[in-house]
């Protein structure tokens, strides 16, 4: 005897999201289906709780070894989407409907062999909806930890924002357990506490429960959570996403530990917290080449405790114990750590590099040497600047007339073009006696190189002064700025003043060197000339006010004053003040004067 069954399914996955529960599926197919078409239905019906998107349903696949064995005539479903959403479950489906003579029930129709091409088109247009809602949401997870929010959801100590808006989920503080994880990581930055006695002191004593939710929830925190939060670096404000993608996102959400904290938590764990990932940064890296074998430099981070007991010093990433003396690290006394980082040869290009590392802060001190070489003072860079934008306006007005000469020039040849077409087409010109084709091609393109250049200068020419300015005052700001950005920026910034400064950036030897750019090379080189001269004046007084020394530089008077006056306090006070090299050759000058006056006039010399 022939029997119906009946399939019902339901997944707590988004693609089902609008679909009816299972009990409503089944009322409704009861209620239309089986009571108006008095069909029997075997009890008790196949219904589960599961996707269909890949195979493997447990019920389906009972259901389906059923019929194949023979004896089943209909089932009953709610959609024919129930069924799969798959190309092999709805093979499956397909091959039970035209070879075993099965018929599909739902309660808007009836399939049956001859509805072979609308059954193919129904679970094709399933299995894409899957593909395309699977795009969709990867594509909204991805974008949502792009913006530094974690698409997995809160974890413990923080809890998703309640009153956001569907899709724009944010993470926030949880009030009630966010202290006590704070709490817990601040027993593991002691030492002393493995992360089972932290768990026994939170669930024990301060009563931390996870967070209630439906089905779950509301219970102490578990072992393998504890070690997961302590190795998490979510704590500090990095997450991945996906897990094991090794793409890394900074977090909006406020960080419960700083990184410095974190990675002194995973030294006390050693082996015993999983490896934490290297998303380290170096600032330096991709810049420097081996001044020996052209290689890149590249960088290294290192851990070491010297232990309390035996005063051994040891490497401590992953360890948990002294190697000499054997006694645990968290069982110190209050060890000594150490942290360093080195920049040195790859050494892929020749192996058999001889050079050595060299430690971070030795290279930033070389470095802020260099920056102190090319430094300028703040009045001098005002006061350059300020001459820069008085040399601009007087090359503005040599500029007009320049411009002026052009736009003839390019007016004139335009108008020569003209008057050699009117010629070649003229009638005078009618079987090209006075001028052939091949004159006309020649004369028509050397006027038409020489349009090409005039327009070409008009258009550099009205610009070219303000990029001239503006690439100058960034020099000076540079010069004047870059030492202190250096001391005091983050990483990005360091980086892009190395980058700045010159070219050619080797370490040799442990000593770094560059090629320094031009502009730079003629600060240098004034600041040595100004170095030589500086000592040979000693002022009395204070010098000039600033506004005299603007009016000193722009008028250039003579520097000899009249023999009784001590002159030095004007010589000294200008160099200290701009260390303008503009002068210094003239300054040169003056002191050869001066010192042919020694005899007569009584001076104050260094």
């Amino acid at each position: 005897m022939a029997i119906n069954l009946l399939y019902a399914r339901k997944s707590s996955e988004a693609e089902d999201r609008q679909a009816a529960s299972i009990d409503s599926q089944i009322k409704e197919l009861e209620s239309t289906v089986i009571k108006n078409g008095r069909i029997e239905v075997r009890k008790p019906y196949y219904t589960e709780s599961f996707s269909a998107k890949i195979p493997g349903r447990p019920e389906f696949n009972k259901m389906m070894n059923e019929i194949e064995e023979g004896g089943v005539k209909a089932v009953l479903c709610w959609k024919l989407n129930r069924l799969a959403r798959n190309a092999i479950d709805g093979g499956k489906v397909i091959y039970a409907v035209t070879e075993l003579g099965v018929e599909i029930i739902t309660p808007a129709k009836i399939y049956t062999a001859n509805d072979l091409l609308l059954m193919y088109v129904e679970f094709g247009m399933a299995n894409q909806f899957i593909s395309d809602l699977s795009k969709d949401t990867k594509r909204g997870l991805k974008s949502k930890a792009e913006r530094g929010w974690l698409p997995s959801g809160a974890k413990p100590g923080y809890m998703n924002d309640k009153y956001a808006e569907r899709g724009n989920k944010t993470i926030v503080e949880d009030p009630e357990r966010f202290i006590l994880m704070r709490k817990g990581w601040d027993m593991m930055l002691t030492g002393i506490y493995s992360p089972i006695q932290v768990l026994r002191k939170m669930n024990g004593e301060w009563g931390y429960r996870t967070t209630k939710h439906k089905r779950i929830g509301g219970k102490p925190m578990s072992r393998s959570q504890i070690y997961k939060t302590f190795t998490d670096p979510f704590y500090y404000g990095d997450f991945e996403y996906p897990v094991g993608s090794g793409n890394w996102y900074k977090g909006k959400h406020k960080p419960m530990i700083s990184k410095e904290e974190y990675e002194k938590v995973q030294i006390f764990l050693g082996n015993k917290g999983r490896p934490r990932p290297r998303t380290h940064e170096f600032t330096y890296t991709g810049l420097l080449r081996c001044g020996e074998c052209n290689a890149m430099i590249t960088a290294e981070e290192k851990h070491q405790i010297i232990c309390s007991e035996c005063k051994y010093k040891f490497a401590s990433l992953n360890k948990v114990a002294c190697p000499r003396c054997q006694i645990l690290i968290t069982a110190m006394n209050k060890p000594t750590r150490l942290h360093y980082i080195y920049y040195h040869c790859t050494k892929r290009k020749k192996k058999e590099c001889n050079q050595k590392g060299i430690r971070v802060e030795k290279f930033e001190k070389q470095f802020d040497a260099l920056l102190e070489r090319v430094q300028i003072s703040e009045n001098f860079k005002s006061w350059a600047i300020k001459y820069l934008n008085e040399l601009a306006d007087i090359e503005t007005e040599d500029r007009n007339a320049i411009i002026q000469s052009q736009q003839a020039a390019y007016d004139e040849c335009v108008k020569r073009i003209d008057n050699l077409v009117r010629f070649k087409i003229s009638s005078q010109n009618s079987n090209g006696e006075l001028l052939s084709d091949e004159e006309f091609r020649i004369q028509k393109e050397a006027l038409l190189k020489e349009k090409a250049s005039l327009f070409e200068k008009l258009q550099n020419a009205d610009g070219r002064i303000d990029k001239w300015v503006e690439l100058t005052e960034k020099t000076f700001n540079f010069a004047c700025y870059a030492r202190h950005w250096f001391t005091n920026g983050d990483r990005d910034t360091k980086k892009q003043i190395l980058l700045g400064i010159g070219s050619n950036l080797l370490l040799k030897d442990g000593i770094v060197r560059v090629d320094l750019q031009k502009p730079l090379q003629f600060i240098e080189m004034a600041k040595n000339e100004v170095a030589e001269i500086s000592p040979m004046f000693e002022p009395e007084k204070e010098g000039f006010k600033s506004g005299q020394i603007d009016s000193f530089y722009s008028k250039n008077p003579s520097l000899l004053p009249e023999p009784r006056i001590n002159i030095t306090i004007d010589f000294s006070s200008i160099i200290n003040a701009f260390q303008d090299l503009r002068y210094i050759g003239e300054l040169r000058q003056r002191w050869n004067e001066i010192k042919k006056l020694q005899m007569n006039t009584p001076l104050a010399f260094a």
